[in-house]
């Protein structure tokens, strides 16, 4: 029974995670969107003190079943595990805990956390290590198959699905740190079990030291006991070792496995201890060798952003922008300020998945690396979208109401006269002006002394919000001749 709700509630959280990931209608999150915010680091991190007492309290009474139920990389874990388990049974065995490994890990993820050390930080989250995965490896592969099926709609005049863009320039350094998580955590579980959750994991290595004393904790009846050792060898945490018929409950993760193997109900799990004293090994324990690793926008949002990269409004296509280098980063609103944003952040990815109009995308800068920022050169931050507000689980953006965010001043657009196409091509254009959400652009004349000078925009900074529809709906390539630039601390106007 145990091993039964477990599976059902993992199986629940694990589905509702990934679509978080992988939706791209708007509509997940409205059903989903609390799961994120039950992760133990993201909550501590957007200082959710009823959840963090709740899964304290949670693990002071039944143990590491966060581990097992909650967190999407241990689940990911227990799939690759039980498929190892199709191909060999009962391959696992005891070993002891390594806990200069543990402590010291979780020690280094303190001090980078603290530092601001975002790249070690962000490497070592495991919640952060499952949304690299799904984005940058299952999110294309979903919406390729997506489009495959709106291709075969389309010919059949049917609007059941639709085509859609997912581009992030510059993420091929992120993509390759996704793969070769996925492939050492896959190899890991594959051969050898909870490894990473019991030796790596600093979130898992702090939960243990409240699994320690737990209420209910899974224990041996010596009686009942025969030595078969089926528990020690089905148990993917390592952590049963038959011959002294003790328990590490601070690695055990109560999957179940073990009490469902045991032919002779000597595993219990309950507020017993074992009714018998632990006996010493008569042959040294062999240990196996082991590798370490140091929706508010719904589908008519979606298609008239689709739509909206087709034209500016009939001047020209809007392709092949490049982004303009920027004084200072833009970080979405709601954010607060950069060191806000940079305090808080994980980087799940999961507000990047998550932006309709693919304005978000991880940033290249190594200072920054991995972090969400923005740029405008696939769509600009529509002042009705709030959806990496609605769904950001550490605090890193704060929900922010639709009114709110248009009085919202994340940066602030600046005019480049050599770039405008009125300037080099001679031409009327206005494209900035007639999309500005806030009326923060007018147009006048080039030359105040000649009225049939070219017009060109002026901004009103303390108007403009930074949304960049104006970036990107400029005709002017490379370079847009109205580029926005980020502000360190966001104010409301």
């Amino acid at each position: 029974m145990l091993r039964t709700i477990r599976i059902t509630l993992a199986t629940v959280m694990f589905i509702g995670i990934t679509w978080l990931f992988l939706d791209f209608t708007g509509t997940a999150h409205h059903w989903f969107s609390w799961m994120p915010k039950l992760q133990l680091l993201e909550a501590i991190l957007a200082l959710n003190f009823l959840v963090v007492a709740f899964l304290v309290v949670l693990t002071l009474v039944c143990g590491r079943i966060y581990c097992s139920i909650i967190c999407p990389l241990g689940i990911m874990q227990d799939i690759f595990g039980w498929l190892g388990k199709k191909q060999k049974k009962n391959r696992y065995t005891y070993s002891k805990e390594k806990r200069w490994l543990r402590y010291g890990v979780l020690a280094i993820f303190v001090i980078a956390l603290v530092a601001g050390v975002g790249v070690v930080f962000q490497l070592l989250a495991p919640y952060s290590a499952y949304g690299r995965i799904v984005t940058y490896l299952l999110q294309p592969v979903w919406v390729a198959g997506n489009n495959v099926l709106a291709s075969i709609a389309e010919y059949y005049d049917s609007y059941a699905f639709y085509h859609v863009s997912k581009e992030v320039p510059n993420y091929y350094l992120i993509t390759i740190i996704a793969v070769l998580t996925w492939s050492i955590l896959a190899g890991l579980a594959w051969n050898y079990g909870r490894t990473y959750c019991n030796t790596i994991c600093p979130v898992g290595t702090f939960l243990s030291l409240l699994s320690r004393f737990s209420f209910l904790k899974i224990n041996f009846d010596v009686d009942k006991c025969k030595n078969c050792s089926l528990c020690t060898k089905n148990c993917k945490a390592s952590c049963i070792d038959f011959k002294t018929h003790t328990v590490d409950h601070s690695r055990c993760v109560v999957c179940g496995d073990c009490i469902s193997v045991c032919k002779h109900g000597a595993l219990k799990y309950g507020t017993h201890r074992s009714n018998g004293q632990p006996t010493k090994p008569t042959d040294p324990i062999d240990s196996s060798k082991r590798n370490f690793l140091l929706s508010s926008a719904l589908l008519t949002t979606a298609a008239l952003a689709q739509e909206a990269k087709k034209t500016d409004g009939g001047l020209a296509e809007i392709q092949d922008k490049v982004a303009p280098e920027r004084q200072t980063s833009l970080t979405p609103p709601g954010s607060q300020s950069m060191a806000n944003f940079e305090q808080h952040c994980t980087g799940c990815q999961l507000c990047i998945s998550e932006c309709p109009n693919e304005v978000l995308r991880p940033s290249g800068d190594l200072m920054h690396f991995m972090l969400p920022t923005m740029s405008y050169e696939l769509g600009y931050c529509r002042p009705e979208c709030n959806r990496c507000s609605e769904v950001c689980p550490a605090g890193a953006i704060k929900p922010l109401a639709h009114e709110l965010k248009a009085s919202t001043q994340i940066g602030h657009a600046v005019f480049i006269k050599k770039n405008c196409v009125a300037i080099t091509d001679g031409v009327d254009c206005g494209n900035c002006a007639r999309h500005c959400p806030v009326g923060a652009i007018e147009m006048v004349s080039s030359d105040p002394n000649d009225e049939e000078s070219p017009m060109i925009p002026a901004v009103n900074e303390n108007r403009c919000i930074g949304c960049g529809a104006c970036e990107y709906l400029c005709p002017a390539r490379p370079f847009s001749a109205i580029f926005v630039e980020g502000h360190e601390v966001h104010k409301e106007i």
